[in-house]
Parts: structure tokens; sequence; C-alpha cells
């Protein structure tokens, strides 16, 4: 599946705002540069593993099934590696010596930010299952919730900042990461299913 303009426009946002607050005097003690170099390999291992994703999905028992990629791997686990390492900064340093309250709020601030974005890759994307056959798609989430929609009830394919939504016209809705080996599939064989529901309307109603 090719980039999506949020994937390339939301870590330019974060390296140019920290390279901004650099210049900002509250912030200009805080190591920001770091944090932008720490942006920028990230970003860059990310495109690096994105460009090795399957687009095929697994068929296992006749279903064709959505699979956590590398690179959610990786950022889930980075995240929270990185979350950890920065919460234990926050918790050993200030008793080997002083640091500004600026850089302990901050690195506070950012391991939160870390370890809640671990936690939403983790759940929106590691832990769920999507799969489908021919007559219909299942989802099940990481707390146990299932939802299942038939393909001929399907209206609409669009794609949103947690990843793609297949939708039907009484508002059941399933949502995938659009990182998953085999996303593509889907989103295609969807879009199809949807478009051929809505010829299938479309003649129903002008012979009525």
């Amino acid at each position: 599946m090719p980039l999506r303009w949020q994937e390339v426009a939301v870590p330019l946002i974060i390296i140019v705002t920290l390279l901004v607050l650099k210049h900002v005097p509250i912030t200009a003690n805080l190591p920001l540069a770091r944090a932008a170099g720490v942006v920028a390999f990230g970003y860059a291992a990310f495109l690096a593993l994105r460009l090795i994703q399957p687009e095929e999905a697994v068929s296992v028992d006749g279903w064709s099934e959505l699979r956590p990629a590398i690179v959610e791997y990786f950022a889930c686990y980075g995240a929270a590696a990185l979350a950890v390492v920065l919460m234990s900064a926050v918790i050993v340093i200030p008793g080997t010596r002083h640091v500004e309250t600026t850089q302990l709020v901050a690195t506070f601030l950012a391991a939160l930010m870390l370890g809640g974005g671990a936690f939403l890759i983790g759940i929106g994307g590691l832990f769920t299952k999507v799969r489908w056959n021919n007559s219909v798609l299942e989802h099940k989430s990481a707390f146990g919730r299932e939802t299942r929609i038939d393909w001929s009830d399907v209206r609409t394919v669009r794609p949103n900042w947690r990843g793609i939504t297949i939708a039907t016209e009484d508002q059941r809705a399933v949502t995938f990461s659009q990182f998953h080996c085999g996303a593509a599939q889907l989103a295609k064989h969807a879009a199809n299913r949807a478009r051929r529901n809505l010829e299938t309307a479309t003649k129903a109603f002008a012979t009525l």
C-alpha cells in the first residue's frame, strides 16, 4: 500500500516543532535537537520496514486474515521501551544530581506520550483480529468485542487517522490498520464490493 500523506506530514511536523521550540527561551535548554534526531532516525527505520510490508493476506481454513506487520511491532515495542527508559530517567536522575524542573517535566510528558502511543498501537493493531471470506467480514477487538459485516451490506470504504474503515448503511463499521499485512488487499476487495452494492441498489431503485 502506498504511503499516505499523514505518514509523511506527521514526522515532519514533529521535527519542525522540536527545532522551533529549541529557539524558545523556556525550552531552549532541553535536548530538543537530539529528540529531533531520534524522530528522524525512527522515521527512516519506519520507511525501511514499510517498504517490505507484505501486500497479501494470510489464508487459513478458507479465510483470509490480516496480520500485524514488522513496522507495527517496531513502533509498539520501540515506543514502549523508550518510554521505560525515559521514565527510569525521571525516577533515577533527580536522586543523583540536580536537574532543571523543565527538563524533568518534559521527560515525564514524553514518557507518558510514548507509553500511550504504544498502548494505542497495541490495542488498535497488534491485538486485534480481522478475517474475511466470500460472504462475511469479521473483526475481533483487543477487548473481545466481535463485529460481523456481510459483504452485501458494505456501502463505504474510507481512510482515516485510525486506519481504514469499512462501513454499512446502518452505521456498523470495522476499522483496521493500514499497516497490517494484507490491508491493501482487504481495502481493494471492500471497495469493489461497495461499488457493486451501490450499482445494485441504483438499478433496483431505477426499476421501481
